[in-house]
């Protein structure tokens, strides 16, 4: 597993968890998809994310692009 593909997976769960807890719990969870979707865009233009640093350090591979 890439770091590349970590980060779809941790993105990818933290927004169905919080969609999942909106239904069965409470509507403002989705605050935490709309700050995951904040935090993505800020991410494509600066380039910083702790989630990458983390895996970084942990040692997981980096593949350039997708494949």
């Amino acid at each position: 597993m890439t770091i590349e593909r970590t980060i779809l997976l941790v993105v990818g769960l933290v927004v169905l968890g919080s969609v999942l807890l909106a239904v069965y719990h409470d509507i403002r969870w989705l605050w935490l998809t709309g700050l995951m979707g904040a935090h993505l865009v800020q991410a494509s233009f600066t380039g910083l994310c702790p989630v990458v640093a983390l895996l970084r350090r942990s040692g997981l591979p980096s593949k350039a692009g997708f494949a």
